[in-house]
């Protein structure tokens, strides 16, 4: 995150606020810094742009121009992404709002139904339920904070310093009941897969471990896409669409 940890608390004024809180406060307190460094390296642009100019036989004024401008503009485009990819651990976006539109997006015109915030009774929610000709999967939403590595070791995964065996047990549980569930009620045998779309937290594409794959959003329609579990004929994925919607419990 922006002048370092969350955690380390410069100033008494922040004593007390949560790590949002202190994480956007951090981003409007350097914004003066980031536009300064954003100069510098214009004119470090612009003197490359020069350079090749004079090299190339080019103008350069002109190119010395467009080098400077291209980089300012790449700085403050990736501070910006850097920023927004906090918007739902910031409490400023909601994951399944962003997960769903991609979902939708992407999936449907492939033959997949996608059925948002469903449960079973006594069991937790799921934001998306997928079905479609490669499978069934869950998809939640969760967001950690920026200096969250999620990663695997061995076997285990882990959420920054932590075991995420109690986040990977819980859908993996949750997968389990609902397959169950669906098979018996459209005579379709089938397995779950879950995963989790990623917001926030420091992530490699995706990471596979105990039971559960967490990924980049933007990254689990083509997860779904490229990874059939089946092969479901139309008629069966309409039932199994047609089931969910019937035994399943939307929620408010």
């Amino acid at each position: 995150m922006p002048g370092g940890s969350i955690y380390v608390t410069p100033v008494d004024q922040v004593h007390g606020l949560s790590p949002q809180v202190m994480y956007e406060q951090f981003w409007i307190k350097e914004t003066v810094q980031r536009r300064k460094m954003r100069a510098v390296k214009a004119a470090v642009g612009l003197a490359v742009g020069v350079a090749l100019a004079y090299r190339f036989n080019l103008s350069p004024p002109i190119l010395g121009l467009l080098c400077g401008l291209l980089v300012a503009a790449g700085d403050a485009v990736l501070a910006w992404r850097q920023y927004d990819a906090t918007a739902v651990w910031r409490g400023r976006r909601r994951g399944e709002t962003i997960t769903g539109k991609l979902l939708r997006r992407k999936l449907r015109r492939a033959g997949y139904h996608i059925l948002e915030g469903r449960a079973m009774p006594g069991k937790a929610s799921v934001d998306h339920l997928v079905i479609g000709p490669g499978g069934v999967w869950v998809v939640d939403n969760e967001a950690w904070d920026p200096d969250t590595e999620i990663a695997r070791y061995g076997d285990r995964l882990f959420l920054g310093e932590k075991y995420g065996t109690k986040v990977a047990k819980a859908l993996v549980e949750v997968s389990e009941s609902l397959a169950e569930v669906l098979s018996r009620e459209s005579g379709i045998p089938i397995t779950i897969e879950p995963l989790i779309a990623v917001h926030g937290g420091e992530i490699r594409r995706s990471v596979t471990a105990e039971g559960l794959t967490l990924l980049k959003p933007r990254l689990v329609a083509r997860w779904i896409l490229k990874g059939p579990r089946a092969d479901f004929d139309e008629a069966q994925v309409e039932i199994l669409a047609r089931t969910a919607a019937r035994v399943l419990r939307r929620m408010s």
